[in-house]
């Protein structure tokens, strides 16, 4: 694991090292929960729409859209005069670098593996052996 002067840490997707994995604020993990849920890229308008429960002004959703950009977590494509943002990665290859971090973390992967694999259900514990052949 490698960790930049700014605190972050490489990210790696399951095709390989491809970025940072930076830490997630709420309202940014909020805001990239829709981009992963959305069929395709998202104006900030539309981000702003579904989490109208929330009550954002629309230069909310920009910035917290700017620092994911920075981040590195989406890219941003101009279309006419709107923006449309999408994640680079998946959900699933964010989730897993998260994993992966945590585990280099660990002084002592066989320990924390061992730990993990003893919190999961059986059902995920019986899925991990089936995709480890």
């Amino acid at each position: 694991m490698a960790n930049t002067p700014s605190g972050r840490t490489e990210f790696t997707s399951t095709r390989g090292r491809i970025g940072l994995v930076p830490s997630l604020g709420e309202l940014e993990r909020a805001v990239m929960e829709v981009l992963w849920a959305a069929d395709g890229p998202q104006t900030a308008r539309e981000v702003q729409e579904a989490l109208a429960h929330r009550d954002l002004a629309t230069t909310t959703v920009l910035t917290v859209l700017g620092r994911l950009e920075r981040k590195q977590l989406v890219t941003r494509t101009r279309d006419g005069r709107a923006h449309h943002y999408q994640p680079v990665a998946s959900r699933e290859d964010h989730v897993a670098e998260l994993m992966r971090d945590a585990l280099d973390a660990a002084p002592d992967r066989g320990a924390a593996l061992a730990r993990f694999l003893g919190s999961i259900p059986d059902d995920e514990r019986a899925a991990l052996r089936d995709l480890l052949g």
